[in-house]
């Protein structure tokens, strides 16, 4: 009885505080960057990013492109199991992709769009032919477009797979409870089991950022994302908790209903009246009261820092006078109301705040509406809001940051916009793999963009993550995903 106590004993467990509860745990199906971090748990890819954002082998060995750059040879790692016995080769890799095409409102679809079909070459190799060259294609198989899901699993369970979900990742689905948690445990037979040091991780969706850290202080969380810029010093001046930054790949802003306003309120009729937005926004006040400094104002789908930041496009000043006059231009009387959508979350409530308070100095009367986070991204792509408080995780490949957003007809274009110039420039970026002729075609979409204004860009966070100094191996990634591998706890 004692050494069985003992056994129970040594069980570890990793509880993870989530800043929301994620969106549905089908990697086809999902879309939020907090399932993102979930996932890295349990599906593992055919390919992952380091911090340095080189693309690396996951489920894939090596990968080879033809001349043409129409055809993608992949070898696939031998020995590897999906976490309900059934074994990862070719045919459950080709599965995995034409699932991530061919399911019914798919979010992958778009991201891998290009492949026309895939062929098995022998039990470990695959071969992705593609319609056209697709520059993208490796950084795209680095997320959940490149998520492999077991076949005999996904036809069980058909559209309730993302209740059961069975992947080839480190560790398997127990249960989730709406709201309050999600718990794994170690997949014996995981691939590179000799890596996976903890038994069980528990995530805790705690949208109240203040509840999260007490939290983590009073040692009911091992680790947590999304730490407030402002707690920053209550956690490096406790020597039991550390303190991991990364910057982001994405960016936060505000998404403005051209497309689907049922109101035909100004911001949507009139491109003057979304600069006159734009002017009203001081972007460093906002990341000095907000985020204390930490975080980068932007105006571009990547941060100022980033090799496709276009320089002829620099972030504008706050110009009220400027604004008014362009309300005057477009024949608008103030105060313009608009329907602010912003998802349930301490530091996007307080963000929007000042927004409300800057814009009304201009002539906007921003009347905020706080709303559950899955909820707002069913209104976003409804077109249910005529402006909405919206981040963007963000990808390593600036097509990650753009397409699916500003795209006609694209799966995330929650503004409804559409613009053959910027249509044609996102298209042509997808031929081309040299960067300074891919920088040059996405300087014409940052013009339209610029122009139009389907997107205020903000900032661009810096990914804060707190833990427990017992945590050891904690990589913090540009991604601000959690990779378990390697974690331990003492």
């Amino acid at each position: 009885m004692l050494s069985l106590g003992a056994a129970a004993q040594a069980q570890t467990t990793l509880r993870i505080g989530l800043a929301e509860d994620p969106d549905i745990l089908d990697p086809t199906m999902a879309r939020t960057y907090v399932g993102r971090i979930v996932f890295a748990a349990f599906c593992d890819k055919l390919f992952d990013i380091d911090e340095k954002l080189n693309i690396v082998p996951q489920l894939a060995l090596s990968h080879e492109t033809s001349a043409d750059g129409k055809e993608v040879t992949i070898k696939l790692r031998p020995g590897v199991k999906f976490q309900d016995g059934e074994p990862f080769d070719a045919e459950a890799a080709k599965f995995s992709l034409d699932r991530h095409l061919n399911t019914p409102g798919s979010f992958r679809k778009p991201e891998i769009a290009s492949l026309d079909h895939v062929d098995v070459v022998d039990p470990l190799t695959i071969k992705l032919v593609l319609k056209a060259p697709f520059s993208p294609l490796l950084a795209q198989l680095t997320d959940r477009a490149g998520m492999m899901v077991s076949p005999k699993a996904a036809k069980a369970e058909g559209d309730k797979f993302g209740l059961h979900p069975v992947c080839a990742g480190p560790y398997k689905f127990v249960e989730r409870v709406q709201q309050d948690k999600i718990v794994f445990e170690k997949f014996a037979d995981y691939w590179n089991k000799d890596d996976i040091f903890i038994d069980r991780i528990v995530y805790q969706p705690i949208d109240d950022a203040t509840v999260r850290l007490a939290n983590l202080k009073s040692g009911g969380l091992d680790l947590i994302e999304r730490l407030l810029a402002t707690d920053i010093k209550d956690v490096t001046s406790d020597l039991r908790l550390k303190l991991d930054t990364a910057t982001s790949l994405g960016y936060r802003g505000l998404t403005l209903n051209i497309g689907k306003d049922k109101a035909k309120g100004p911001l949507s009729q009139s491109a003057k009246v979304r600069q006159a937005l734009d002017l009203a926004i001081d972007r460093e006040a906002l990341n000095q009261v907000i985020f204390n400094g930490e975080f980068t104002p932007g105006n571009q789908w990547v941060n100022p820092e980033n090799p496709y930041y276009q320089s002829a496009f620099p972030l504008r000043g706050r110009d009220v006078e400027k604004a008014k006059a362009l309300l005057k231009e477009a024949g608008v009387t103030p105060p313009v109301t608009v329907d602010f959508m912003v998802p349930k979350e301490s530091e996007s409530e307080a963000a929007a705040q000042v927004l409300q308070a800057m814009a009304a100095e201009a002539g906007f009367d921003l009347k905020i509406r706080v709303t559950e986070f899955a909820t707002s991204l069913k209104q976003g792509e409804a077109g249910e809001y005529q402006a909405y408080m919206l981040e963007w995780s963000g990808r390593s490949d600036p097509d990650g940051n753009t397409f699916n957003h500003l795209h006609t007809g694209a799966a995330l274009n929650y503004s409804a916009w559409s613009n053959p110039t910027a249509d044609k420039a996102l298209e042509d970026a997808r031929l081309v793999s040299d960067m300074q002729k891919r920088k040059a075609i996405y300087a014409m979409l940052a013009r339209e963009v610029q122009n139009q204004e389907p997107i205020l860009y903000l900032y661009h966070r810096k990914f804060l993550f707190a833990h427990t100094t017992k945590l050891e191996g904690f990589r913090p990634m540009p991604d601000g995903l959690i990779r378990v591998v390697g974690l331990k706890l003492k």
